[in-house]
């Protein structure tokens, strides 16, 4: 980061705040505060300060307002040492911002990249839980139960768009809230005042008072999605395809969250009450009462989603939408959800949970001399038919269920027919490069107790270049300089 004032010139915090086009934000900050209630007179509260323009103005703003609401503001500031001497350039930046205002300040630091190699979690996963973490335990080391974060307007279309890709219901694509319990401690509250605001006002506001703040260059970073969806998908809609994009999505997310809260209010009131329930005779027409008389086959599917949604979140199964389909869909049907217990959905909607019996690794495998030009075999219940041939002319081979075409020449004259290995590694066509096959599984969505029994082909040296239920080898597709060509065709034996 490098702290930028309106020139792009190193500056220093200024404590005086000018009047004009700030005196409005800080009464739309005020009044925002206000109507919804989100802290209260002389109340204590955590300000998260990274140091950058979002985060520094929220803090100058209620800095200001707190003289008039008599609030007691700590600055919270967290390390997540991923850019070495610049993450520490941030942290001495906010220790002197906070001395400057006369607040006092708390630090904490992280060792991000470490937690994301272990938990098999993006390193932005990793950064999030582990500054949630410290702010909920600063918080409650002084006994504090509001937390401030600087989410603007522009953070919450970017949102939008990322839950979008990545595929969400009505209660993701609503976006942040002005008012939610921490992850960390749900006894605490964060609150987002500014989320009425765009970035270009925060930064109308910083250099008309000259607040100092520091640029991360993460932010340019094009291996970050959000930066990719912030610099590039988003100024391509709103210059080819919709100009008003900003107002509409933010439009659009409110409707969104006002129909969620409405299904999950429903649903909650659905499950408090135990399923149906029979409704007093005067109050039996109305929509609510047809409802709760309503068996959960008969609920709306946004109902039934949002039911089981939350009975999962409860046992601490992460609610994705192809587990909820599957319960939601074959009711008594179980379905694995993790390698000890698996999930089935009663008629009234409860989960009915068992262990999962353990699955081992199958041994099995046969070794395959491809000498001839063509032959059978039957491996583990399959038979597989295969020729070699020559292949004069390039042409992408046409898509038959149960058949594969390979560069014979690439795959050699012996190959390993067995079952996945701990430690395989494939490169399906397509992918850059090779990634765990366990993963390759979970993103396929393949079920957990079948992908013991799909078939591998690998070669003599123990390379993967084919599984049953992916896409063939990277590195063994038929190309123009290819020679000849392996064909096989995999079917159940005879």
């Amino acid at each position: 980061m490098q702290m930028m004032n309106r020139a792009g010139a190193p500056t220093a915090c200024v404590n005086s705040i000018r009047t004009g086009g700030a005196s409005d934000l800080l009464r739309r900050v005020e009044e925002s505060l206000r109507s919804r209630r989100l802290v209260r007179r002389g109340e204590k509260m955590l300000v998260a300060v990274s140091g950058g323009l979002d985060s520094m103005t929220l803090l100058r703003a209620l800095h200001r307002l707190s003289e008039q609401w008599r609030w007691k503001i700590v600055v919270a500031h967290f390390n997540h040492r991923l850019r070495g001497h610049s993450s520490d350039a941030d942290e001495r930046f906010v220790r002197r911002a906070a001395a400057t205002l006369g607040l006092p300040v708390v630090v904490g630091r992280g060792e991000v990249k470490r937690l994301a190699k272990k938990s098999s979690v993006s390193v932005e996963m990793a950064a999030r839980k582990l500054r949630h973490e410290f702010l909920a335990r600063a918080a409650g080391q002084r006994n504090i139960r509001v937390i401030a974060l600087a989410h603007h307007a522009d953070d919450q279309v970017e949102l939008f768009f990322l839950r979008l890709l990545r595929g969400t219901g009505g209660e993701g694509l609503s976006g942040m809230k002005w008012r939610s319990p921490s992850p960390a401690n749900p006894h605490l509250t964060l609150i987002r005042p500014l989320l009425d605001f765009s970035k270009a006002e925060l930064r109308t506001f910083a250099r008309a008072n000259r607040i100092g703040f520091r640029e991360d260059a993460t932010n340019l970073s094009p291996d970050i999605l959000r930066n990719r969806v912030r610099r590039g998908l988003l100024p391509l809609l709103r210059r080819r395809y919709q100009p008003g994009l900003d107002r509409i999505v933010l439009r659009l997310m409110e409707i969104a969250g006002a129909e969620a809260d409405f299904v999950g209010m429903t649903a909650q009131n659905w499950i408090v009450g135990g399923g149906p329930l029979a409704v007093p005779k005067r109050n039996r027409c109305s929509a609510a009462a047809r409802l709760q008389k309503s068996s959960f086959e008969n609920l709306p599917v946004a109902v039934q989603r949002r039911i089981l949604q939350w009975r999962l979140s409860r046992e601490g199964v992460l609610p994705e939408f192809e587990l909820i389909e599957s319960l939601r869909r074959s009711p008594g049907v179980f379905v694995s959800v993790n390698a000890q217990r698996s999930v089935a959905r009663g008629a009234a909607g409860e989960l009915q949970w068992r262990a999962q019996p353990a699955i081992r690794f199958n041994k099995r495998g046969r070794r395959v001399k491809l000498e001839r030009n063509a032959g059978e075999v039957n491996f583990d219940g399959v038979s597989l038919n295969w020729r070699v041939e020559a292949y004069r002319k390039f042409s992408r081979p046409l898509k038959k269920t149960g058949w594969e075409f390979f560069d014979a020449d690439r795959i050699g004259d012996e190959i390993l027919l067995r079952h996945w290995r701990p430690g395989d590694r494939f490169q399906p066509i397509g992918l850059k490069s090779a990634a765990k096959l366990q993963d390759l599984f979970t993103n396929a969505k393949i079920p957990r107790a079948w992908r013991h029994e799909a078939i591998v082909a690998a070669t003599a040296g123990g390379e993967v270049f084919w599984v049953q239920g992916l896409r063939i080898g990277e590195a063994f597709k038929l190309t123009p300089h290819t020679k000849r060509r392996l064909v096989w065709r995999l079917q159940a034996a005879r």
